[in-house]
């Protein structure tokens, strides 16, 4: 369809084009030293350019000894290895622990799906190396036949295509209001995405429309844009509270319905709306209302620095470039002098080197067995044979120059030799990883930078997860150990074989959570805060973890026989889980994981199968009685309460046990005493049976 603007389009697009021509001239100079740092450190053009040139003319050496990587994979492999996890937390009504355990796996699942450690990797690295980088957040469909929507982590893998308006210049983008990500688009590429479009301004010679429009492409920009909009809030009779559109949404509303939720309060607020729009110099090409509060582009900056009003941002080996040069320019000096050197080793007479000239021609260059030199008289004097002077060696000046140049890098930023695996004199490895861990200190606030990035990611997934995930869902979660899970949200059904499958996983694990088989997640509900966590990954925190034990078992030899399974849970063997499987049932009850109430209510749970068993036999023998229907409904219903019992066992330590000695009995006295079991005499109302109140 062509793509007509209308005059609130137009102004639309002239607003876009100042805007955009606003933040390109605020933010020239951090974006032109972004370019010079990973031009230097990355690429290693590390000499002026006319220099370079005037050694090429003269042919004389032109070395670049780069030693910046190294530093810079110092921080980013730092982060690597301890990578930034999102953590939720309950804190408004309706929120719950077990929620936010799913939301962290459900946040973890996003991440593994959308490969995010690329995108934070890449981010982080620009931050250091040019001292900006972003990641994204966006949305896309789960697959090509269904409606249902997944969130995704992308990487940005160029920052200079993001424009932000930061005016407040935050930690994160929280407070955007305005943001462009631009991208140029081949002439063909373009028309083949939006082939109605115009591929040329009208006024494409005006300040504000120059770059979108060249003859090879057409540039294109996603324009975000968040704005204050009057809205509705409604408390509902679940006492959760949220905005009037979003309970009104068809697949929540039926949900709420379902569950007997209405409105019992409502009134007037304030929202935010964000609205991304896909625009070229002069027309709107799409616009695509977006469901979170935030704008979904997220920075990673590396030191900042404001002056006189002006945002600096700096990388880490921005102050380091003049050391790097100067290392280079003293150790191409020595390694000149030391070309030179040997040009001249033989000292003699005139006339002495007739004989065997060519081989004292190229004497510097050849070994010869033997050189013969022609004796000569001087004065009366036989003048002595020539002599081979000695090499004074490399220039002491230039080395050492070049040494203090390296020094000055260590120092400009913070990373000592112990920290590049150089070896120290510390001798005890605590010391060792005390002086190792004064480089990680010095370049840390990179490292918080991307901590406080994710975060405010969690921030956004957090906001997108009600919305995105709104409707009867099973999910995937992947917990902290890297167990996989599938969970139901919001109304949808397990079936029997996942049911059966999570209490499996939970009577293994002996979770008090075991309880919570079956239940269903509502992500719609409650309010939820984030956190991030910077640390050892899992795995690494395991291998300490028995690392320690094996050192405390030595210590005190008698632990092993408590904490054996412990120690090969946390073994990266295989097999390790049934190892601790078979050595925690060694263990006694108390220290499985189980107390006295629960082994009560297991003892129980056998004798009332015990009773269903003998109930089912009696059931047998009256097959030919019209009363079977009621006795097998009976047996029905106390084999629906067993089954009950079983669900809840991990939770029975908090009846009584003789309480629950007592139900059981009365029970099965009444089961075995009821006279519907075995054929009446003469036709009779069958009995009402009345459930425990323990169950209800």
């Amino acid at each position: 369809m062509p793509y007509s603007n209308t005059k609130a389009d137009e102004k639309l697009i002239e607003k876009a084009r100042k805007s955009l021509a606003r933040i390109e001239s605020r933010e020239n100079k951090n974006r032109n030293n972004w370019v010079d740092d990973v031009r230097f450190a990355r690429l290693g053009e590390q000499w002026p350019e006319q220099i370079r040139r005037q050694r090429d003319y003269d042919k004389r050496p032109c070395l670049t000894i780069n030693r910046l990587p190294a530093f810079i994979k110092q921080v980013t492999n730092d982060a690597r290895q301890n990578k930034p996890s999102i953590k939720f937390h309950p804190v408004g009504d309706g929120a719950d622990q077990a929620t936010a355990k799913i939301l962290d796996g459900l946040a973890r699942n996003i991440e593994y799906t959308s490969n995010a450690d690329i995108a934070y990797d890449n981010a982080l690295d620009n931050a250091v190396t040019g001292g900006f980088g972003y990641f994204r957040i966006v949305t896309e469909y789960a697959s090509d036949d269904t409606f249902d929507q997944d969130i995704l982590i992308e990487p940005i893998k160029n920052p200079l295509n993001v424009y932000a308006n930061d005016p407040e210049f935050g930690s994160d983008s929280s407070e955007w209001d305005e943001c462009f990500v631009t991208e140029l688009y081949p002439i063909d590429e373009f028309k083949k995405n939006w082939p109605d479009a115009e591929t040329a301004s009208i006024d494409a010679d005006s300040h504000d429309s120059r770059n979108w429009f060249t003859d090879e492409f057409v540039r294109v920009a996603e324009w975000w844009v968040r704005e204050d909009v009057p809205a509705t809030l409604v408390k509902l009779s679940n006492d959760n509270v949220m905005l009037e559109s979003d309970y009104l949404d068809p697949e929540r509303k039926q949900f709420f319905d379902a569950l007997g939720v209405t409105v019992v309060d409502k009134r007037p607020t304030i929202t935010k709306k964000v609205t991304q729009r896909i625009i070229t110099g002069c027309q709107i090409l799409e616009t695509n209302p977006w469901p979170g509060r935030y704008i979904p582009i997220v920075p990673v900056y590396g030191e900042e620095v404001v002056v006189d009003g002006e945002r600096h941002t700096l990388s880490m080996i921005r102050f380091a470039k003049d050391p790097q040069q100067m290392l280079n320019f003293w150790r191409t000096a020595s390694t000149e002098l030391v070309a030179l050197a040997p040009k001249t080793p033989w000292l003699g007479a005139v006339g002495q080197f007739v004989t065997d000239a060519n081989k004292w021609a190229n004497a510097n260059t050849a070994n010869h067995q033997y050189l013969q030199y022609d004796a000569i008289e001087v004065n009366g004097a036989l003048v002595g044979p020539p002599q081979r002077q000695p090499f004074t060696g490399p220039p002491a000046g230039a080395l050492q120059e070049a040494i203090n140049a390296s020094d000055d890098m260590k120092s400009i930023m913070g990373i000592y030799d112990a920290s590049l695996g150089a070896q120290s004199n510390e001798t005890s490895g605590r010391a060792i990883l005390a002086r190792q861990r004064e480089g990680d200190t010095s370049t840390f606030n990179f490292t918080d930078n991307l901590a406080r990035a994710i975060r405010h990611a969690g921030r956004i997934l957090c906001d997108l997860i009600p919305k995105v995930y709104s409707g009867p869902r099973i999910l995937r979660v992947i917990h902290e150990d890297g167990v996989n899970e599938m969970v139901p949200i919001n109304g949808a059904q397990m079936t029997p074989e996942m049911q059966a499958q999570a209490a499996q996983e939970a009577q293994k694990e002996q979770m008090a959570e075991a309880q919570a088989v079956g239940k269903v997640y509502s992500l719609t509900t409650g309010k939820y805060d984030v956190t991030c966590e910077v640390g050892p990954s899992y795995n690494t925190k395991r291998e300490e973890a028995a690392n320690q034990m094996v050192e405390f078992i030595r210590s005190v030899p008698g632990a092993g026989a408590v904490m054996g399974d412990l120690l090969a849970k946390n073994l990266d063997w295989p097999g390790a889980e049934q190892i601790a499987e078979r050595l925690r049932k060694t263990l006694p009850p108390q220290l499985q994981g189980q107390n006295p109430e629960v082994q009560a209510a297991q003892q129980q749970i056998q004798q009332l199968q015990a009773a269903l068993g003998q109930m089912q036999q009696q059931l047998q023998a009256a097959q030919q009685d019209k009363s079977i229907d009621i006795a097998k409904a009976q047996v029905d219903a106390y084999n629906a309460e067993t089954n009950r019992l079983k669900v809840i066992q991990p939770a029975a330590a908090a009846f009584d046990p003789a309480a629950i000695q007592a139900l059981v009995l009365q029970t099965m006295q009444q089961v075995l005493a009821s006279p519907d079991v075995l054929p009446p005499p003469v036709p009779q109302e069958p009995q009402q049976m009345t459930q425990p109140e323990q169950f209800q």
